[in-house]
């Protein structure tokens, strides 16, 4: 269906709990970017869903909003209407992928929107015969207006489905921000990061989002200590990341240092984090291969649980799907440092 619409080290707190893997330190590179999304991952789902493909457009940016709403096929009887994740893919994604996450929300009555950035999406990987080409995409989907330009996709888009047919059917008032990668920076400018600039004043941050789910986040490249970047940002935070979590692009590198650095910057006091043994970047998109078929679909069997309970404990108050959820995946853990609500 398609429509058209108007300290460098770590430090040991007494609520942290650490899985018995290490992790690895490197050399910190800040970098953004993200890989292709490819091959579909099948869904897993305890109820049934349904998709819908929406095509709107901004007419004050003049730019296309592809978006892919996942929605439960049947609503709970307890929630009239489902609450909401927004997600963001990373560089060279689009509105299809990331739907082992999308699916999956929606299986548990939570609807979730996946917005395509027209300049930032898959379409820079059709010059990937050209290096020259390609990288000259690449700097243009990692520039400063279209970093912003993705932070106003986001609030478009939540704005139209609020106002759209859709907006009786889902809760849009307010939302978790979601995303992977460059994904992951949209989710924090939305949720209040601050990059300042001279005559810069329009505000980033959206009132309207109330927790953060950020995999794989790189750095703001560039723009100074992440501890002034993130200290507006209070609301509940979940970051995922994997020892082996490292981005390597023509022209940005960044690794796992770069995540713990996001992670302890983040000022909210409500803040969780997972990280697991080996893997890769992309094995958070939908293919399949990345980091070994084995252990991407056991780590993506781990981060469903573990976005369901965050999501849940966020948008409901409810706790139940966290409990026990670093004993049931130790296995695949190198740490895990739980939100001090949890905690207590």
């Amino acid at each position: 269906m398609t429509q058209s619409a108007p300290s460098r080290g770590w430090r040991t707190t007494p609520w942290q709990r650490v899985a018995p893997a290490s992790i690895a330190r490197r050399r910190l590179i800040t970098g953004i970017a993200a890989l292709p999304v490819a091959t579909a991952l099948p869904r897993s789902s305890v109820a049934a869903t349904s998709s819908v493909d929406l095509d709107w457009h901004d007419p004050v940016r003049d730019r296309a909003i592809p978006v892919r709403l996942h929605l439960p096929a049947t609503p709970r009887a307890d929630v009239p209407r489902p609450p909401l994740v927004v997600f963001s893919h990373g560089l060279g994604g689009s509105r299809y992928g990331y739907s082992w996450l999308g699916s999956h929300w929606a299986s548990h009555g939570v609807a979730s929107l996946h917005v395509q950035h027209v300049g930032s999406d898959r379409a820079i990987w059709a010059e990937r015969g050209n290096p020259l080409t390609l990288l000259g995409l690449m700097r243009e989907a990692t520039s400063e207006r279209e970093a912003i330009d993705r932070v106003l996709d986001i609030r478009f888009a939540v704005d139209q489905l609020a106002a759209s047919s859709f907006g009786l059917a889902v809760e849009a008032s307010h939302f978790i921000a979601a995303g992977h990668s460059y994904g992951a920076n949209t989710a924090m400018l939305l949720a209040g990061a601050r990059i300042e600039r001279p005559g810069f004043t329009a505000p980033l941050a959206d009132r309207r989002v109330v927790g953060a789910v950020l995999i794989s986040a790189p750095p703001f490249h560039g723009e100074g200590p992440p501890e002034t970047i993130l200290a507006p940002v209070r609301v509940p935070t979940l970051h995922v990341t994997a020892t082996e979590d490292i981005i390597r692009v023509p022209g940005f590198f960044s690794d796992l240092d770069d995540r713990l650095a996001i992670f302890r910057a983040t000022a909210g006091p409500d803040k969780t984090l997972a990280v697991y043994t080996g893997g890769s970047h992309s094995m958070f998109t939908d293919r399949l291969s990345p980091g070994g078929e084995a252990l991407n679909r056991a780590v993506k069997h781990a981060t469903r649980e573990l976005a369901l309970g965050f999501t849940e404990r966020v948008l409901r108050g409810r706790t139940t799907q966290l409990d026990g959820w670093a004993d049931r995946h130790a296995q695949i853990l190198s740490r895990f440092v739980e939100s001090p609500a949890r905690a207590a």
